[in-house]
């Protein structure tokens, strides 16, 4: 967009003046070039100060760019503008507003640790049953209340159940201590102005005469607070200017509401709205397919775009059987994509519904040396579900690791405290033995009761794990391990979705056991866990720099990437089984795909599995998303690919559900000299600079050209011998 002037309807939005004005910015078609054109139109053009204008965004990053961009245009008085996110604009003027409603301007701004500390505080002393609200239960629900403006006394007035009661008690108590801690949570920021433009409507006149024009980015993502908020810092001069997409609106479990931009007209009288339906990110065949998909929601604005880039190269549809074969599948193309469009791994996003699929990509990834960033999330085998699950078969694969010792003798939650855990070091070098060997023996250290207990809890179950390592096989021993440990009740406990994550990744992590056994039949736990750490170990020590990226399709919002790779596109999982029984979620499903789409300028490849489980469990989905049937066949170039892996289906009839079982190709390998020369499907050709290990456990360090540097996994790597770097 920077070389691209503005076309006709950008123009006419950016010089309307004098009624509130809506503009509808479809993907890609210069969302931030015209709010920051017409910013610089109302200063340059006397139509309004600099210092009367405000502009709200969602992150710091979009306010800083927009700044940036103002300053290009306007040098002299961009720096007056207000620009902020709501937050920050907020807290600004709360610093100085806040002591009508009885804090002072010092105010602490309390984040999800400060609150959760405070909740604790809070249901110590209720004496609920173990995990019946939890903090973060808490959180989640208080945070629901204010998203939708409800007060504790109207929570009190809707609870018909005796846990929303519970809720609302909380809710209220909560408050008062916030107060009493002159402290405001993130939700407070917005909904306090409210309070005070209501208590002070002579406060509400000096904030609507300051700021004389409002701008607002991505309207279709506020919540009702923010809605209030901008409703009536406009109320009177109505010189208000929205910009948005409805088609892209994304976030309705956390409180936004798409009727803010569908109703504008109805909110803000006489108002202009422009379209810019010209794209100038993307192809026609992306945006054709595209719209496609996102028409069949009946709750949209009525609008097409049309792209400026010519009709580009026709969507991959590539099917295959499961999640490791999909992974296969993204490297082969990717493969493909380096050798004959010249492309680099920062070229690439791959995009994904949920977290948890991310693992057999990570791996996928690993095991072929290819550098990856996870944006938005954290990686996999560094997330603390999985690196607790680790730490307790670590720890009964080598009953003297300390480290692993101390990180999950008290999880799940069974009261053994740091003190304990001192008192079972001084014993254990007391006795000069194992720390493992003293927790057997509480009494010795003055232990009693329900910690004595629970310490002996631990022990046997380590104990006994160790005694099964030659008995089970290692998918037998974590499923049995999760079990007995109380990890799966643990979080199958909880009602909090954030645990009902993690526990879907202890369940991934099962997976991950499952496809380790499917290509190392022989190996056990020691080896798995080796594999892992090894893995992660040549991660990071590979390139940092030009790296694939890979992330939900809802961190990808506002980002473009050459090629996007838009994975697990079966139904139940993308759209998720649970927006199938409301037209409402279903049509926020149908608009995550159209972002995730567009998130690609030149190429995208939709893939999906015939089997894949889910949440640990032997369902199967092999049902091909409804979004691709939506889209037209002559849109769509189906790629065949068939991986190193080799099934044979067992037992069970067609169409019903089967296993499967996958063996993979022994891969060839020579043991490599320091100083020879190799050739990589992906990296071409390098020069052997480092060994470690044999056969199949060999690793070989190497600097391809450019100077770029891998350590591989031998065995995963397929490299070959060459003669010279020609």
């Amino acid at each position: 967009m920077a070389n691209i002037k503005l076309n006709d309807v950008q123009k006419a939005a950016v010089e309307s003046f004098g009624k509130p004005v809506l503009i509808f910015a479809g993907a890609g078609s210069g969302k931030t070039r015209v709010l920051t054109h017409k910013i610089a139109h109302l200063i340059k053009n006397d139509l309004v100060d600099a210092e009367n204008i405000l502009a709200l965004t969602f992150t710091n990053k979009a306010a800083e760019e927009m700044r940036q961009r103002v300053q290009k245009i306007i040098k002299s008085k961009s720096a007056l503008v207000t620009m902020g996110t709501f937050h920050s604009v907020c807290a600004k003027m709360l610093r100085s507003e806040i002591h009508n409603l009885g804090y002072t301007s010092e105010f602490s701004i309390f984040d999800v640790q400060d609150q959760t500390s405070l909740f604790k505080v809070l249901l110590e002393p209720m004496d609920f049953p173990k995990n019946y609200i939890t903090p973060k239960d808490l959180r989640f629900k208080i945070s629901y209340f204010k998203n939708r403006l409800i007060s504790p006394d109207e929570a009190k007035k809707k609870a018909t159940i005796i846990i929303d009661k519970h809720y609302a008690e909380l809710y209220e108590k909560y408050q008062i201590a916030l107060k009493e801690n002159n402290a405001l949570d993130f939700d407070d920021l917005l909904l306090l102005p409210l309070q005070i433009f209501e208590k002070f409507p002579k406060i509400l006149k000096i904030y609507q005469e300051k700021w004389k024009y409002i701008l607002v980015d991505e309207y279709q993502d506020t919540n009702k607070p923010q809605f209030m908020l901008v409703k009536n810092l406009a109320k009177s001069h109505q010189q208000i200017c929205v910009v948005g997409d409805d088609d892209q609106s994304i976030y309705g479990w956390r409180g936004a509401d798409i009727s803010n931009i569908l109703d504008f007209e109805k909110t803000f009288k006489n108002s202009e709205i422009f379209k810019l339906e010209t794209n100038y990110r993307s192809t026609s065949y992306i945006l054709d397919s595209a719209y496609s998909v996102v028409k069949n929601n009946h709750n949209r604005a009525v609008k097409e775009l049309v792209a400026n880039n010519g009709d580009g190269e026709k969507l991959g549809l590539m099917q295959t059987n499961d999640e490791m074969e999909e992974s296969d599948a993204v490297i082969s193309a990717l493969q493909k994509e380096i050798k004959l469009e010249k492309r680099n791994f920062s070229d690439f996003a791959v995009l994904y519904r949920t977290n948890s699929q991310s693992r057999a990509i990570e791996d996928a990834f690993r095991r072929s040396g290819i550098p990856y960033n996870i944006i938005g999330g954290v990686r996999f085998y560094e997330r603390k579900e999985i690196k607790d699950l680790i730490g307790y078969l670590s720890l009964i694969l080598n009953p003297k690791d300390t480290i692993s010792l101390r990180r999950v003798v008290n999880f799940p939650p069974r009261g053994i405290g740091l003190k304990t855990v001192d008192k079972c070091v001084i014993e254990a070098e007391k006795r000069n033995v194992e720390m493992i060997e003293v927790l057997n023996k509480p009494e010795n250290m003055g232990i009693r009761g329900k910690q004595a207990d629970a310490l002996d809890v631990f022990y046997n179950i380590i104990s006994k794990y160790n005694d099964l390592l030659p008995k089970l096989n290692a998918g037998e021993l974590v499923r049995a391990l999760i079990e007995e440990a109380g990890i799966k009740k643990y979080y199958q406990d909880s009602t909090s979705p954030e645990e009902s994550e993690r526990y879907e990744n202890v369940l991934e992590l099962i997976k991950s056991v499952d496809d380790f056994m499917k290509r190392s039949p022989d190996g056990g736990l020691s080896q798995f866990i080796e594999e892992v750490s090894l893995l992660t170990d040549l991660d990071q020590w590979n390139d940092q720099n030009n790296r694939v990226t890979m992330m939900t399709v809802h961190a990808s919002k506002g980002l473009e990437f050459p090629v996007v790779f838009l994975t697990g596109l079966e139904d139940g999982l993308f759209p998720l089984h649970r927006s199938l029984d409301s037209n409402e979620t279903l049509e926020e499903e149908r608009r995550l795909f159209y972002v995730g789409v567009t998130r690609a300028m030149h190429k995208v490849y939709l893939m999906y599995a015939n089997n894949r489980r889910r949440m640990g469990s032997d369902d199967l989905y092999g049902i091909v998303s409804r979004f691709i049937g939506e889209i037209p066949e002559d849109n769509l170039e189906k790629i065949s690919f068939t991986s190193a892996l080799t099934r044979k289906v067992i037992g069970g009839k067609a169409g019903k559900h089967t296993k499967t079982a996958v063996s993979r190709t022994v891969v060839l390998f020579d043991d490599f000299q320091v100083g020879e020369y190799v050739e990589h499907a992906i990296f071409g050709v390098g020069k052997v600079m480092a060994l470690s290990g044999q056969g199949e456990n060999q690793r070989v360090g190497i600097e391809f050209k450019d100077g770029l540097k891998k350590k591989l996994v031998v065995k995963f790597a397929n490299l070959k011998k060459v003669d010279s770097p020609d």
